[in-house]
């Protein structure tokens, strides 16, 4: 009963018609936001700079101690 009395006094102020109701959204099929192809990417392209970044430290030690 307050629900309807509620609802009543947004209608005759006006208020009630900017506020949506449950089923005036269509439902929305659900997909997933983030893929097994996409995850595999980030993992493979993480894995190549830490690499690269492994190599250049390597790399860089071994100079310094060819140079002592």
């Amino acid at each position: 009963m307050a629900s309807f009395a509620l609802d009543l006094v947004l209608w005759l102020t006006g208020v009630r018609g900017h506020i949506p109701r449950f089923d005036d959204f269509p439902p929305v099929p659900s997909t997933p936001s983030i893929g097994v192809g996409h995850l595999v990417r980030v993992m493979v392209i993480s894995a190549a700079v830490l690499a690269a970044l492994s190599l250049a430290v390597w790399g860089t030690v071994w100079i310094a101690i060819q140079l002592l």
